[in-house]
C-alpha cells in the first residue's frame, strides 16, 4: 500500500527544522505531530521511522543525495522514507526520483570509507579510534547507530520478575530476563505498554539494563538516608527506592521544575513513600548544605554529553560539541564536590555518565580523588561481586551496546573515610 503523496512535504517540512539543532529530535517530533493531528498513526510512525533512520546514518545520506535532482533537503528525505518503507510504498514519486533511489538503494555500503560507515561526526569518530583502535571503533559505532531494544525494570515492591513475564505473555508480548540487572526485561520488538496494567499500576517501568545496575552500584540499604542527586524525570530514583524496599529517606534533587513534574505520576504508580522530590536552585542549594554529613549514600549521574545513548537519540551526536563537552566538565566538577560533602564518614559516593569518553568518566574521578583525600576508589569488579551481577569490570563500570547490549554507561564507585575509625588508629599510634 502507497502512502500518500504528502508524506514526503511533512518528513521534509520537520527533518529541515531538526536538522537545524536547535533541540531535541524528540520534542520537534512530537511538537511538529499536534499541530498537524490529521496525520494518521502509520504516517506519524513512517515519518519518525525515516527521520531517526535519517539521523542515525546521516553521513551517509549526505553523501548519497549529492547525486540525483531536485533539492538536496528533498533527496535527502527520500533516502530516509526509501530505508524505512522501500522505495515502492512511496507515492508522488517522479520518474527519475523513483529510478535515482533504485540505483542508490542497491549500492553496497559494506564498501564505503570508515569514517563515513561510522556515521559520526569527525571530531567523534576520532575519539572512538583513538580510544578502541578503528575496528572496535566501528563496532561500537554501529551498535551505537541500531535502534535499542526496549527495556523494563520489574518494581519488586508490586511484583517479580518471572511473574511479569508470564502476563506480558498474555498481551503477547515476549520478554526475556536481561542478563545483569536482577530485575530487567528486554523486548525485542516496541510494543505499546502506557495501557498495560502492568504499567499503569507501576509494576513496570521502562528503564535500560545499564541505568538499572548504577542503583545495585550504590547498594542503598533498608532505613538509610540517600540521595538521587540529578534526579531527572526519576527512574533511578524509583530503582532505588524499591531497592531499599520504601524505607528510610530518599532525597529526589534537580534543578529542573519540569523534569520534577514528570517524577510525580510515576512516584505515585510506584507504590513508594520514602522518596522527597526536592527542587535546588545549583548544586549549592541551601536545601543541600543543610543535609551536609547526613547521608548515607549519594548518586550523582551527572549532567553529560549523551553519547551513549545514541541507539534512542541519534541527534545527540549531531548537537553535541567538544566545546560544549569542555563546558560539562565544568558542571560535572563542580557537582560531584557539592554532591561528596552530603555524605557522611563511611557513606559511598557514585558518579556516573551515559557517555564514553575520558573527559567527563575517568579524568572527573581522578582529579576528584586527588582534591578529596577522604574518598578512595572502590573496584566496580567488587561491588558488582557483591551484588552478585554476573559482569567483567575493573576499577569502573564501563558498559557498551556492542558488548553488553545497553546503552553506553560509566559509574566509579567512592567511600568517604571513616573519621572516628582513623581518630582512633592516629591516637594509637
Amino acid at each position: 500500500m502507497r502512502l500518500p503523496p504528502a508524506i514526503i512535504g511533512h518528513a521534509e517540512e520537520v527533518l529541515r527544522e531538526i536538522l537545524r539543532f536547535t533541540g531535541p529530535a524528540d520534542g520537534t517530533l512530537s511538537r511538529y505531530f499536534r499541530e498537524h493531528p490529521r496525520l494518521g498513526g502509520r504516517e506519524r510512525g513512517v515519518i519518525a521511522e525515516a527521520i531517526y533512520g535519517l539521523l542515525r546514518n546521516k553521513s551517509v545520506y549526505t553523501s548519497f543525495s549529492e547525486s540525483g535532482t531536485g533539492s538536496a533537503m528533498r533527496r535527502i528525505t527520500l533516502l530516509g522514507l526509501a530505508d524505512a518503507v522501500g522505495v515502492d510504498s512511496l507515492g508522488g514519486l517522479s520518474e527519475d526520483e523513483t529510478a535515482w533511489l533504485q540505483r542508490v538503494m542497491l549500492i553496497d555500503r559494506t564498501h564505503l570509507p570508515v569514517a563515513m560507515k561510522s556515521n559520526m561526526p569527525n571530531w567523534l569518530w576520532q575519539k572512538l579510534v583513538q580510544k578502541f583502535g578503528e575496528d572496535e571503533a566501528l563496532q561500537l559505532a554501529e551498535s551505537l547507530n541500531t535502534p535499542a531494544a526496549l527495556d523494563l525494570r520489574v518494581n519488586t515492591l508490586k511484583g517479580n520478575r518471572d511473574d511479569v513475564i508470564g502476563i506480558l505473555a498474555l498481551a503477547p508480548i515476549i520478554a526475556e530476563p536481561t542478563p545483569f540487572s536482577a530485575t530487567g526485561l528486554r523486548i525485542k520488538k516496541k510494543p505499546s505498554i502506557q495501557n498495560l496494567p502492568l504499567f499503569i499500576d507501576g509494576t513496570i517501568e521502562v528503564q535500560d539494563e545499564g541505568s538499572q545496575l548504577l542503583a545495585q552500584l550504590l547498594g542503598a540499604k533498608r532505613g538509610e538516608m540517600v540521595a538521587d542527586f540529578c534526579a531527572g524525570a526519576g527512574g533511578k530514583t524509583l530503582a532505588l527506592g524499591a531497592f531499599m524496599r520504601n524505607t528510610g529517606r530518599l532525597y529526589a534533587f534537580d534543578i529542573s521544575e519540569k523534569r520534577l513534574a514528570r517524577l510525580k505520576p510515576r512516584l505515585a504508580r510506584s507504590g513508594l513513600s520514602n522518596v522527597h522530590p526536592v527542587l535546588i536552585a545549583h548544586e549549592r542549594d541551601t536545601k543541600i548544605k543543610r543535609l551536609a554529613g547526613k547521608l548515607d549514600r549519594v548518586l550523582v549521574d551527572a549532567p553529560c554529553s549523551g553519547l551513549g545513548t545514541l541507539r534512542r537519540n541519534p541527534d545527540v551526536k549531531w548537537r553535541q560539541t567538544e566545546t560544549g563537552i569542555a563546558e560539562l566538565n565544568v558542571k560535572q566538577t563542580a557537582i560531584l564536590d557539592s554532591a561528596a560533602r552530603l555524605l557522611k564518614s563511611g557513606g559511598r559516593l557514585v558518579y556516573a555518565t551515559c557517555s564514553m569518553l575520558e573527559e567527563e568518566n575517568e579524568n572527573i574521578v581522578q582529579a576528584f580523588l586527588l582534591a578529596h583525600p577522604d574518598f578512595t576508589l572502590i573496584p566496580a569488579s567488587q561491588v558488582l561481586a557483591e551484588q552478585k551481577v554476573n559482569l567483567e569490570m575493573g576499577d569502573y563500570l564501563k558498559l557498551l551496546p556492542h558488548k553488553h547490549q545497553t546503552d553506553g554507561f560509566f559509574a566509579a564507585i567512592m567511600q568517604r573515610a571513616n573519621l572516628a575509625t582513623e581518630n582512633i588508629v592516629a591516637a594509637d599510634i
